[in-house]
Parts: structure tokens; sequence; C-alpha cells
């Protein structure tokens, strides 16, 4: 980092992003949030930290954003990210999705900002038949949402050939926990939430299949504590900051756990039984799927530090500190 480096972070103000500006602020790097609050929370963005209420879709205010705060480098989370709202509206996702890609890139060639970190998904992956999953494993995606992105980084690869763009997209996989609950995950589509929702409700969590080819018949997923996935980010910014690069890296622990392994995590820490059912596998569901991050220890010297116990327990005293103060 330089006096004049200053990262512009779209989508600042959301679950991943919100934990990713507290790091690099904390750590003393200049940042800048550019979100329009659609999904967002305005305070997550730390006091002192420049805000910009705008959408990455309007190329014009994004263009003066950089010009106004100096930018020299941008981290891109700003996108819509449900499958399953994907696969009711893809239209919506080729829209914000690819139209941000392309505004956010405009207005990067504009002003002449040449360094970019883009989040992506394990979700260009598709269907994986093996379950650990290389960067080299072949890109299928099988939902919209999966597709925009895959798209995005092929956006980005065109955009960095042609314009001199260092760039480096990180493919995520299933980020969990908080490190603070103002900076908690705030929806309720993922495996953590629909489980904890059920057991706070005093009913069974449902286990969609246990008939699996795993250790315990349920499926196994690479969970990533969300301040792990924030570290990452500091990692590529700080690749960037020493030179031109073009690459995308998967983010994970390496480590595979099943939803068994989560229910007796959330048993571990409240203390009390997880009551579940089992209903019939969801259609597509792969039984393991568990990231190869030995690119990104080798490359960014980075590597997830906490395990299931600290994803259960953070994402369990945020939802508790949430209900407090709500």
């Amino acid at each position: 980092m330089t006096e004049k480096d200053v990262w512009l972070v779209t989508g600042g103000a959301g679950y991943i992003g919100g934990h990713t500006v507290a790091r690099l602020h904390a750590q003393g790097h200049a940042v800048v949030v550019l979100d329009d609050l659609s999904s967002g929370l305005a305070h997550r963005v730390p006091d002192g930290v420049p805000f910009v209420n705008a959408a990455v879709q309007d190329l014009a205010a994004v263009a003066e954003a950089l010009r106004e705060h100096k930018v020299t480098g941008v981290i891109h989370f700003a996108a819509k990210k449900s499958v399953p709202e994907s696969m009711a509206d893809p239209i919506l996702y080729y829209r914000e999705n690819l139209g941000g890609m392309t505004s956010l890139l405009g207005a990067m060639v504009e002003t002449g900002v040449k360094k970019i970190v883009i989040s992506s998904t394990a979700a260009v992956y598709g269907m994986v038949q093996d379950p650990i999953v290389t960067e080299d494993t072949p890109t299928a995606p099988i939902n919209p949402y999966g597709h925009t992105k895959l798209i995005c980084e092929q956006m980005v690869r065109a955009a960095g050939e042609a314009h001199g763009i260092s760039w480096l997209a990180l493919r995520y996989f299933n980020a969990v926990g908080a490190d603070d609950p103002a900076l908690a995950d705030r929806g309720i589509s993922n495996l953590f939430p629909l489980i904890f929702r059920a057991f706070a409700a005093g009913k069974p969590a449902l286990v969609t299949g246990d008939d699996f080819d795993t250790h315990d018949g349920t499926g196994v997923r690479d969970y990533i504590h969300v301040a792990d996935l924030a570290d990452a980010h500091v990692a590529a910014v700080e690749r960037l900051n020493k030179g031109a690069a073009a690459d995308f890296y998967n983010v994970g622990t390496g480590q595979g756990y099943s939803v068994l392994d989560v229910l007796a995590a959330l048993r571990e820490v409240t203390g009390e039984e997880v009551p579940y059912t089992v209903g019939p596998r969801r259609p597509g569901d792969p039984a393991s799927v568990v990231a190869s991050v030995e690119r990104i220890r080798t490359d960014l010297g980075w590597s997830a530090q906490r395990d299931l116990m600290d994803m259960v327990s953070s994402a369990w005293s945020a939802r508790k500190a949430l209900e407090l103060s709500a």
C-alpha cells in the first residue's frame, strides 16, 4: 500500500463487502464505499469511510466517484446473488449483474483505474463430478446466477487484455459466520439461517437427503468464515499492489462439512438438542463439493484460519444479538 492507494468497494454495505471494508479500513487502506442500499445497510460502513449512494449500473456516478476520490483500484461485490431468484427472474440477473460489470469497467477505462478484484462464486462450476474442485475444473454453470458470474469473469479478462487492467477473481464457496452482529448476514435462504430459524422456532430442521455417498449420508459443502473471506480480499489487494495480475482463485477452507456436522456444531454451541427431519434430495444437488485451495495459498499466501465451530458460534451469536436489539 502507498499513500495514494485508494480502493472503491462496490456493494461495500453488504454482508461480505461490509466485512471486507472493515478489514481494509482497520489495516490502514484508504477505502470508499459505493452502494445503492437495495440490500446493503448503511450502518455497515465504518465511521470515516466515504460513502457514495449510487447503483453500480450508473456509469456516470461510478466514474464521478472514481475521479472525486482519486481511486486506484476497485473491489466489486455489487450484484444479485440468489440462485432461486435467478431461476425465477433470469432477466433481472442478466440486467443487474452484467449491466453492473459493464458500467464499472466502462468507468474504470474512462478514468484510468487499472486494478480490480471481482467477487465470483463456486456456482461457475455447476454440477461437479469430482468432490474436490480445482481452478481447472470445467466451468458449466447450471443457473443464471452462476452464468452471470462466469460472464463477468470473461468480461474483466477481455477488458484487462484490451485496456491493461490487472484483475483477480475470487470464487467463493459458502460464506457464513460474522465478525460483528452489525455485519451479520440478513439473508434467509442459505443452510445456516434456515437451520437457525427452525431451531429458534422450536421446529425440526429440514435435511434434504440422507442417502448421499458421504460419511453420514448428508450433503457435504465447503463453508468459509466471512472473516477469512475478507482476509482473502485483503491478500488480493496486496497482490495487485505489487504488479500486474490476471487470475482466478477458489476461496474455501479445503475441508468439507456435512449438514449433520453443522447440526452437531449448533448443538454444541447451544447446549440443546437440535431436532431435524429428512426430506428428499433437491434436484441437481451433488453429494460433495469442496474447494482445492492450494493455488491461493501458494500465490497469495492466504489460507482460512477458522473452523466450523468458529463459523457456527459466530453466526449464532450474531443472530441472538440482532434479536436482542430488534
